[in-house]
Parts: structure tokens; C-alpha cells; sequence
């Protein structure tokens, strides 16, 4: 397993967000999270990427604890995230986003007296990750003049650009155009053969399209886990989010 939560657990005030979650996802795999609105499926992101500290629980990662690990620490250990909101430079061109991705996860990152250009390395796989996106046409145009379905590709990119092992992506499709949608997912479809993805999203036809295995989270807790045709077939999962029908 390359991601293990135990017991994992959030709580603000007398309210629990995550409720005693365990959770294992293996290399090499697709793996979503499903449920409700407010059934714990950011909070549980948030844990696991660092932006939160779980009130009980333990996180590992490629059999390592990292649950005391602030998330620039998650980001060099090789854990990715995107968000529901586009989290980018606006004022900075799409190149000069992600090389400040990739210079975060060098050895470099300190150089702060050296030009960035000079960087070589650093400015080597920003261009690797702006072909991997298909935003080269776009590499110096600013980031805020970007449409949606693009601002979202320069996230995933900005994500890809601190050479993770793993990706979270925070359901990556949320308001987008159709077209922009099919772009993206197509997109992740081709990442999913080089990277592990924890994926949130609401779409379950493309969940059931691309998942490996799924995880269905209902007020905090696991509710079922599974493949997308176990998930399909359980009347816990239907009752609770995909409907009673079928």
C-alpha cells in the first residue's frame, strides 16, 4: 500500500468531520472517494495532505508515518493536491507557475540570490510538465487570462511540477464546460498510468469509468469500499448517494 490512514479522525468542536476512517490505497492505482455533500471527503483530503492535523489517528505513507507532517514536508515526500477552487498565480505567466512549483521540490529551493532562469533544472521540468498538460502554446501567456477547462489543466500541472509519487485531486471537474470536463478527465485517464490517484469527484459516470477501486464515505465514516461494480451493486451505496434505482 502506498497511503494507509488508521482510525483517522477530525473533529471541530462537538462536530466530527471524519469519524475513525481507515484507508488504503495501493500504488499504481486509481482510487476515488465518493458520498454526499458533507459526508467528510475534503476534510479527509485536507488530513491526508496536511492542511489539517487529525484530532486521533495515523497516516502512512510508502510505509512511513507522516501524520506529523506539515504539507511543504507531504509535498516533498511525494504527495500532489489540487483543490475544488483553482489555487494558481493569476499575475504570474503559466511557465513561471509551474517552475515555481518544480523549484519548491528541488534541492534549490534556498538559491533565492540566483536568477530563476538559471536554474536549469528546475526551468527543464516545468517544460516537461507544460508538454504533459498540452499547455505549451500557452507558456507565457499570464495565468488569469486562461479559460476555466485550462486554469484547472495549470493546477493539475502546477501539482505534477513538485514530481509527485502521488495525486490527490479535489473533484477536478467541478464547473466545467462539458467539454473542458471530457479534456481534463481525458487527461487524468493518461496520468493514471504513470502516477497513484486519490481522486474526489461527483461525476459517477466518470467515476465508474475510470476507478480502480472506490471508497464511499457517508457522514465521516466508510460506508463501503470496493470496485466500481461492487460499489454499483451495494444497496448501502445506492440508498445513500447513488439512488435506490438500479
Amino acid at each position: 500500500m502506498l497511503l494507509e490512514a488508521r482510525g483517522l479522525t477530525r473533529r471541530f468542536g462537538g462536530h466530527v468531520a471524519v469519524n475513525n476512517v481507515d484507508l488504503s490505497v495501493r500504488g499504481g492505482t486509481l482510487h476515488a472517494i465518493i458520498g454526499p455533500n458533507g459526508a467528510g471527503k475534503t476534510t479527509l483530503f485536507n488530513l491526508l495532505s496536511g492542511e489539517l492535523k487529525p484530532s486521533a489517528g495515523a497516516i502512512l505513507f510508502d510505509g512511513c508515518a507522516v501524520t506529523e507532517l506539515d504539507i511543504t514536508a507531504r509535498v516533498r515526500a511525494g504527495i500532489g493536491r489540487t483543490f475544488q477552487r483553482t489555487n494558481i498565480f493569476p499575475g504570474l505567466s503559466v511557465f513561471e507557475n509551474l517552475r515555481i512549483a518544480a523549484q519548491a521540490r528541488s534541492a534549490k529551493r534556498a538559491a533565492l540570490w540566483r536568477r530563476a532562469d538559471s536554474l536549469g533544472e528546475v526551468s527543464a521540468r516545468a517544460e516537461r510538465v507544460l508538454e504533459e498538460t498540452s499547455l505549451s502554446e500557452m507558456a507565457h501567456k499570464p495565468a488569469r487570462e486562461l479559460a476555466g477547462g485550462d486554469q484547472r489543466l495549470l493546477e493539475l500541472g502546477v501539482a505534477l511540477a513538485t514530481a509527485p509519487v502521488m495525486l490527490l485531486l479535489d473533484e477536478p471537474s467541478q464547473g466545467l464546460s462539458p467539454e473542458d470536463a471530457r479534456r481534463l478527465i481525458a487527461r487524468i485517464r493518461a496520468l493514471a498510468a504513470r502516477y497513484t490517484v486519490l481522486l474526489i469527484e461527483h461525476n459517477m459516470a466518470l467515476v465508474m469509468e475510470l476507478s480502480d477501486e472506490i471508497t464511499v464515505m457517508n457522514f465521516g465514516a466508510v460506508l463501503a469500499r470496493g470496485t466500481p461494480a461492487e460499489i454499483r451493486a451495494d444497496a448501502r451505496v445506492r440508498e445513500a448517494y447513488l439512488g435506490r434505482r438500479g
